[in-house]
């Protein structure tokens, strides 16, 4: 039940939509097209594994997993949820 001048729901959708923008930067993040066979970082070979696994990898497993450690999202809700900014 909302409470003020929310509409029933409202909490529901934002949360929605919060999930639904992140699945969508997830999945735009994702490689695309022929991947590489060596790492376009190292210049080591990428496992073929990983190259049927991850259809459209450029980067090793080191490398990659260097780069997404550096690619940390932000906490900040930009939907302008109170809670969230109490933080």
């Amino acid at each position: 039940m909302a409470s003020g001048w929310a509409p029933d729901g409202a909490v529901q959708d934002q949360i929605d939509g919060s999930i639904s923008d992140a699945v969508r930067l997830a999945r735009s993040r994702l490689p695309n097209g022929p991947g590489e066979i060596h790492c376009q970082e190292c210049g080591e070979e990428i496992p073929e594994a990983r190259r049927l696994a991850m259809p459209g990898a450029r980067l090793c497993i080191g490398c990659q997993s260097g780069h997404d450690r550096s690619a940390a999202l932000s906490g900040y809700n930009r939907r302008g949820s109170k809670d969230s900014q109490l933080k």
